[in-house]
């Protein structure tokens, strides 16, 4: 069977990295959560004080930093998972939290911040079988994935899924916090000057606020497995 490059976009809090490391370990393709590397160069900014006081990025600073934050994954057994880590440390908890949502996307508006990421990203999709997720993967990173997702849902069910996920984990959550937190970031997302959100014009367009996650898990295996037997 002939290995493929999948992307899936969307918008924050609609599942797309369920969706994406499920087929992933069905189909033994590599995972790549690129919306965690964005969470972990922002979780180092809130570290090291490279916000302001209006929660803008001391954009200087943290170009002076970039050298200095390597982002990496690392697979998790007892998950069958890839985690998050920040220059070794375990951070895959810590970047979900509510407090680098509200930060993540004015770090990944950042053009340099961009960058850096995406010659990770496109490093590690070279040899294909890769699932891939985040905003432009299927726009800037893998321009000729052989399958693109563009999934996106309602902004309240996403905040209830964000608000559920935080409460199993045992997290604090409030949801007209979260609910204000994802129309921010959909806005900020869909503006910024580079690689913004936006529906790639070959991807095929997912609507999962009505679907169970075994729905969207069987609807996607189906996209793949149309691909790959052609």
């Amino acid at each position: 069977m002939k290995k493929i490059t999948i992307a899936i976009d969307g918008h924050s809090s609609c599942g797309k990295s369920t969706m994406a490391k499920d087929l992933a370990k069905e189909v033994g393709y590599i995972y790549v959560d690129t919306g965690a590397m964005y969470r972990t160069v922002t979780l180092y900014c809130m570290r090291n004080n490279l916000f302001d006081a209006q929660g803008d990025v001391l954009v200087d600073k943290l170009q002076a930093e970039m050298p200095n934050i390597k982002v990496s994954f690392k697979f998790n057994e007892e998950t069958g998972r890839p985690d998050a880590y920040l220059n070794g440390e375990l951070v895959e908890k810590v970047i979900r939290s509510i407090e680098v949502s509200n930060h993540v996307s004015k770090v990944a508006a950042i053009g340099f911040v961009r960058e850096a990421m995406v010659d990770q990203q496109r490093e590690m999709g070279k040899e294909k079988g890769i699932v891939m997720d985040g905003r432009d993967i299927g726009t800037t990173v893998f321009p000729d994935a052989e399958l693109k997702i563009f999934v996106t849902a309602s902004a309240e069910v996403r905040a209830k899924r964000r608000y559920d996920e935080l409460q199993a984990k045992g997290m604090p959550a409030d949801f007209d916090e979260i609910l204000k937190n994802v129309q921010e970031r959909d806005y900020i997302d869909s503006h910024r000057e580079v690689s913004p959100l936006r529906q790639a014009d070959d991807a095929i367009l997912l609507d999962n606020s009505d679907m169970t996650i075994p729905e969207q898990k069987e609807w996607l295996r189906n996209k793949f497995n149309e691909i790959v037997n052609k």
